[in-house]
């Protein structure tokens, strides 16, 4: 039986979840696609003959348009509904994943990159969009960091279970096959997904009006109308310096730092930086439960903050034994996971009818942290390169990682100073 309220019957949670479970696979795979170029820097920094700065950049092309994607997804979230974004943009993203696996030069792999990114995109906020109809309200800050958990899954996948198979079968057949199932998914997402309960005979869990497609406000005017709201603005960049630091390290640099510098194996340095997307995707869901529970958004997130910002200083400039940097990664990682808190912030600082659009621009930030500091550090690397090479890459010394590094905990810092500024929603939805 599904939850009786006022009269009315809300789905089962198991058909909720289980509609909830099937969208979250898009953001899976998302974040898969996301880090997966960390454990395959060595292949294709050598496959492509290419730097640090170019190898940043060829990574970022995913962001560059996933960050484009962001306000126009939220506005035909709130428009087309999320089942046709998802099922849609997840068959694009597998021919974006296709293009980038059978590359034949540096060109053609940064297209299929950003025609994942581009594609793959719709995923975070249609889902946002698909809890809202699905999912009570006061789980909201939950399911938004249970989603965030369900792409880290994809994110360790990435890891060492995704260096064993490029080992063993090579980079290009394995991202062909992962192309063919996220196909196979956009398939399951088009036969089964609903945007509604109402589509199945239940009452809805959405308190806002179910506009017809004529009654909408012009999309610019809707644009407008949410940046309007300083929160906005400032929830959007806050997760640039928090977020991004995460996706840069983890994402990217992580891996040939461990190696390079630390002297590890590749599987062990996957295994670490896995550990880091592992306690971010935990601290997700955990803040924001707290935040909820506390009523107040703000104080929770600059804490955490100021806990990220001196994880990140210690990892840089502290000299650390190996069980030492993996504890204090784990904590930076899962104080990271404040960003969640924010997605909720963004939500309440709107009506409800704007919910989509917010969420847009919202989840800008924390891929815009990515897009411009990956390139960034590869850039820093370059300068400071000494020349080494091995099988074709480039070797960087503890120096320059140091300094590419700096990028991340000055980006923390400007976003905890940024979030002075935002305004407290007490976890009430504006009117």
């Amino acid at each position: 039986m599904g939850a009786k309220v006022r009269g009315v019957i809300h789905p089962p949670a198991r058909l909720a979840w289980a509609i909830w479970g099937l969208g979250s696979l898009v953001y899976l795979i998302a974040f898969f696609q996301r880090v997966a170029p960390a454990v395959m820097t060595d292949q294709l920094m050598a496959e492509f003959a290419i730097g640090g700065a170019a190898l940043g950049n060829l990574s970022a092309f995913y962001f560059y348009a996933y960050v484009a994607m962001q306000i126009p997804t939220g506005l035909l979230a709130d428009r087309w509904g999320p089942r046709r974004l998802l099922a849609l943009g997840t068959a694009v993203a597998a021919v974006g994943g296709a293009l980038f696996a059978l590359a034949p030069s540096l060109a053609w792999a940064g297209a299929g990159r950003l025609l994942v990114g581009a594609s793959i995109g719709v995923g975070f906020v249609s889902m946002l969009k698909l809890s809202s109809h699905w999912i009570a309200p006061r789980q909201f800050a939950l399911v938004s960091g249970l989603l965030l958990l369900t792409g880290l899954v994809g994110g360790v996948g990435a890891g060492v279970p995704l260096r064993l198979l490029v080992d063993a079968y090579g980079w290009r057949d394995v991202m062909a096959a992962f192309a063919a199932l996220t196909a196979a998914l956009a398939v399951a997402l088009w036969l089964f997904l609903r945007d509604d309960p109402e589509e199945r005979g239940y009452a809805s869990h959405f308190h806002g009006k179910h506009d017809a497609p004529h009654e909408h406000a012009p999309i610019l005017h809707s644009l407008a109308e949410v940046l309007s709201y300083r929160n906005i603005w400032l929830l959007a960049l806050v997760p640039v310096g928090f977020s991004g630091a995460v996706l840069t390290f983890a994402g990217l640099w992580g891996v040939p730092w461990l190696r390079q510098v630390h002297g590890l194996e590749p599987k062990a340095a996957a295994a670490i930086t896995s550990v880091m997307l592992v306690a971010w995707g935990i601290g997700g869901p955990l803040l924001g439960a707290l935040s909820t529970r506390s009523g107040r958004r703000k104080p929770l997130y600059f804490t955490s903050g100021i806990v990220a910002a001196a994880g990140w200083a210690a990892v840089i400039w502290a000299p650390l034994s190996l069980p030492a940097l993996v504890v204090l990664l784990a904590i930076t990682g899962l104080a990271s996971g404040n960003i969640i808190i924010g997605f909720a912030w963004a939500k309440e600082s709107v009506p409800l009818r704007l919910m989509g659009t917010a969420s847009g621009v919202a989840n800008m930030g924390p891929l815009m942290g990515g897009m411009f500091l990956q390139p960034a550090v590869g850039w820093m690397l370059d300068r400071h390169w000494s020349g080494t090479l091995a099988n074709g890459a480039r070797i960087y010394d503890a120096a320059a990682y140091q300094a590419g590094f700096a990028l991340l905990f000055v980006t923390v810092a400007v976003a905890l100073v940024g979030l002075l500024f935002a305004r407290e929603s007490h976890c009430r939805q504006a009117a």
